[in-house]
């Protein structure tokens, strides 16, 4: 295993580029930080599609409670997604503004913070468990899919905090610009869990509870690495690794409105898992593919979002509103030129992912229509989440918190509606597909454009 670049020549790379000006180098910073970003946030996701594809060889049953257990702890963790997005924009501020050694302290409150939570999470989670998979619809799910539910979220939970522990920590590292590493750590990551998952499922014998055991293992791996890096950088800025008290509330105030964004859209992707469950597992367990995917592609395209955050914040700590502006026309013709990249690769593959995940034809029919719906707002989705950086990195986490209740508002009787007067089976999972990745998007889209067109996200200096 190769050990990444050193922190000494990360920290040359970002004073380099922070300097260039004019449209190439600014498509370099953005490539310089969005290729190994890239590379970390499509590893991620493959940790489910992997979970997906190993355990739904057990069956439609178990992948199916496999997508209900796996939105309960996707929400659990990335509604806590602030402790590495608003810690990306506080580091990149103060380094922008040269204050690298506050940026580190900053960082390593977060994680403390994070240890916090995710240790309250995953205590809470365990005999919450029953009611949290019956509440989006297991209950009146097929025989078999509630129990496969619980088993796997209660072996995934002590995971939970070295997960909260890896977000911010991975925060820290996009702030400093260096996302290299987090790329390492990522990559090993995904390949270690398919190992595991492998072995604990099929090969020990363990089901379902395999497949979490050996996603639990990995993570846990994950944020001893992270540690690792950072524990060392902060050792040679000087800085203390016990947490500072005023350090962890600005870490938890900072993060307070992109806790209620990320709520609110959490909040949306449940109601969408729990309309899916109504038309019946194979919908679900279609749903719970697509859906896989769809994050797959969205993260992809969120590595331009993870290079806005650090480039805004660092232009904008450092007074550079121009320089802002600029980095923000470019990303986002990078974000809708990866879109439709994105969509003419899905459009091609739409029709043969199916047997990759599971036998049942009704699954593999219903996986495609929703995949079509996918691979047609893949351009859309690259606009928004390039945006949505670039205002995550400006520190405008007020206005994306009041944005994301009013949107998810919106979008919520929408989805009633097909679960309630909509056809059953693939017909009516592909409508709630055009409500959640086309109607959804669209929205946001034009949003965040009003919001981008003015100017008062574009607050400098070392701290907003």
């Amino acid at each position: 295993m190769t050990r990444p670049p050193s922190s000494q020549a990360d920290r040359t790379e970002v004073i380099r580029l922070s300097k260039s000006p004019g449209r190439t180098s600014t498509d370099r910073q953005i490539l310089a930080l969005a290729l190994p970003a890239l590379g970390a946030l499509v590893a991620e996701p493959l940790f489910l599609l992997a979970d997906s594809a190993i355990v739904g060889r057990l069956g439609t049953t178990e992948l199916a409670g496999l997508g209900i257990a796996a939105a309960l702890l996707t929400t659990a963790v990335y509604i806590f997604v602030f402790l590495a997005y608003g810690t990306t924009s506080s580091v990149a501020r103060l380094m922008g503004a040269g204050e690298r050694t506050k940026a580190v302290a900053i960082g390593l409150d977060a994680a403390w913070l994070a240890a916090g939570i995710g240790i309250a999470v995953a205590l809470i989670g365990y005999p919450a468990a029953p009611y949290a998979v019956d509440l989006i619809g297991a209950a009146g799910a097929e025989a078999g899919v509630r129990d496969a539910a619980i088993t796997y979220l209660r072996w995934a939970l002590p995971g939970i905090p070295a997960m909260l522990i890896v977000l911010a920590l991975v925060g820290v590292l996009r702030g400093l610009q260096n996302t290299r590493v987090t790329l390492w750590i990522a990559v090993t990551g995904a390949i270690v869990n398919a190992l595991l998952n492998l072995l604990f499922v099929h090969g020990v014998g363990w089901g379902i509870a395999g497949s979490a055991i050996g996603t639990t293992i990995t993570q846990c791996g994950m944020a001893v690495a992270a540690i690792g890096y950072v524990v060392g950088d902060a050792r040679r800025e000087g800085v203390s690794l016990k947490p500072h008290l005023a350090g962890v509330r600005l870490a938890g105030r900072t993060g307070v409105p992109l806790l209620i964004r990320t709520v609110a859209m959490r909040l949306l992707l449940l109601l969408t898992t729990a309309v899916a469950a109504g038309f019946g597992a194979p919908a679900l367990a279609a749903h719970q593919v697509a859906l896989g995917v769809w994050n797959l592609l969205a993260l992809g395209l969120d590595a331009l979002a993870i290079a806005g955050q650090a480039l805004t914040g660092t232009a904008l700590g450092a007074g550079d509103v121009e320089g802002a502006r600029r980095a923000t026309t470019r990303m986002v013709r990078w974000g809708i030129g990866a879109g439709a990249v994105f969509a003419g690769v899905l459009l091609l593959c739409a029709g043969v992912l199916g047997p990759l995940f599971s036998d049942d034809p009704q699954v593999r029919t219903a996986l495609t229509g929703a995949l079509v719906v996918a691979a047609l707002t893949q351009p859309v989705a690259g606009y928004v989440f390039v945006l949505d950086g670039v205002l995550i990195g400006a520190g405008d986490g007020r206005f994306l918190a009041f944005a994301a209740v009013a949107q998810t508002a919106l979008y919520a009787p929408a989805a009633i509606a097909i679960g309630l007067w909509g056809p059953d089976g693939k017909a009516g999972l592909v409508w709630l597909w055009v409500a959640f990745a086309g109607g959804w998007m669209v929205v946001r889209a034009v949003v965040l454009r009003r919001r981008e067109r003015g100017d008062q996200w574009l607050v400098t200096g070392a701290y907003r």
